[in-house]
């Protein structure tokens, strides 16, 4: 029998289980010859290269497909040559695409900008995080979920109308739920156990799949509530809570980038100047385990984890820079003052500090402001303590 993730690969958006409200989007591009640049992103399995495959179909574009790993800039400027005097547009698809740098980044804007061609970029990873400002304000951002059990359902129901086979609602409910969302997990695994015997059986399914989802898993924990729910615990400061959901999203396959990316996110947003070195060792980290991988990482990750969780909490730089973005896009901008300003006649007048033992008294703002309000939490305290003690000579 050959493959039925390749038997059953939807060739149209008609065709695609799950993503309706992507998919009604989608349709309204397509009718309207109007398809923007697209950013893809969703834990695996749930459709993201099927789905671009279909919008090229229905929209009779040329598909071409490049994994962000990969990839060479000088392929998409050959494929754009052939298309110069060419009616149709080819469609790049760049999966895993925030494994691109920086630079190759940057190269993609110019074909995004002139529509020479359109982009579609998948990843398992969140775009606010891994992709530049440039690739995510030409693009439009579509979060893919996994599939739920109606979807999976439907999908089952497709493959019973071409495949004979049988089996009860035990071994379903087991197939469903061990595959944890991932379309492709739960054909793979049907594929194996039909081939063992046309009736599946829950014994057959749990022989095949070593690594079902635990008993008492929930048809809910996905990629993002993992997450979301290590980085609850590290903000708790509950650190078995912590190693509990890190062993789950490593036991999930989750990548040892994500995971410590979070954790450096984490350290500046929740920990911030209450332990600076907190956000040290979240660098480390994140430079450590891109190096060595797993199985070793999981040790560096934990140790991090445990630290940041243990660690106490203050969200007072992330409250202020907020604060500050939000006056600086809405209110009148203020003017400099001249003496702070580089090379003016007034500069003469700028006080050093340091010809002053450090501080002086001196305005730097046209009207005071606050946007720092700090807690007064670990070592935010000692710098709290210094400012009120320079500011007192005043």
């Amino acid at each position: 029998m050959s493959s039925l993730a390749l038997m059953f690969r939807p060739k149209n958006l008609d065709e695609i289980c799950g993503q309706k409200a992507v998919k009604a989007a989608f349709l309204k591009f397509i009718a309207t010859s109007k398809i923007p640049h697209s950013i893809f992103y969703g834990p695996a399995g749930c459709g993201k290269t099927s789905f671009a495959r279909a919008v090229a179909s229905g929209a009779n574009y040329d598909f071409y497909e490049f994994d962000g790993g990969n990839l060479k800039i000088d392929d998409f400027r050959k494929i754009l040559k052939n298309y110069e005097n060419a009616l149709n547009k080819p469609l790049f698809f760049i999966d895993e695409i925030h494994r691109l740098s920086k630079t190759q980044q940057e190269a993609l804007l110019i074909p995004m900008e002139n529509y020479k061609a359109l982009v579609i970029g998948a990843s398992t990873e969140n775009p606010f995080f891994t992709l530049s400002s440039g690739i995510r304000s030409r693009s439009m951002l579509f979060e893919f979920r996994p599939l739920s059990s109606g979807d999976f359902e439907e999908l089952l129901g497709k493959i019973r109308e071409q495949i004979s086979f049988s089996i009860d609602e035990e071994a379903k409910e087991y197939l469903f739920k061990s595959s944890g969302g991932d379309a492709r997990a739960m054909l793979n695994l049907l594929e194996f156990a039909v081939t063992l015997d046309e009736n599946v059986s829950l014994e057959n399914l749990k022989t095949l799949r070593q690594n079902a989802l635990k008993e008492g898993a929930k048809e809910d924990d996905t990629h993002y509530e993992l997450a979301s729910a290590f980085i609850k615990s590290l903000r708790g400061s509950d650190e078995n809570a912590v190693i509990y959901y890190l062993a789950r999203l490593i036991d999930s396959g989750e990548s040892a980038d994500f995971i410590a990316r979070r954790m450096a996110i984490f350290a500046s947003e929740d920990i911030g100047n209450a332990n600076p070195n907190a956000l040290n060792l979240a660098a480390s980290t994140l430079s450590i385990v891109k190096d060595i991988g797993f199985p070793e990482a999981r040790i560096i990750l934990a140790q991090c984890a445990i630290y940041l969780a243990s660690s106490p909490k203050s969200n007072s730089s992330y409250n202020a820079i907020n604060a500050a973005l939000r006056y600086v896009q809405s209110e009148e901008i203020l003017k400099i003052p001249p003496y702070l300003k580089n090379h003016t006649k007034e500069s003469k007048d700028y006080l050093y500090p340091h010809d002053f033992g450090g501080w002086v008294e001196q305005k730097y703002l046209e009207i005071p402001l606050v946007f720092y309000k700090s807690k007064g939490i670990g070592f935010e305290k000692t710098l709290n303590e210094w400012l009120e003690k320079i500011r007192s000579k005043g």
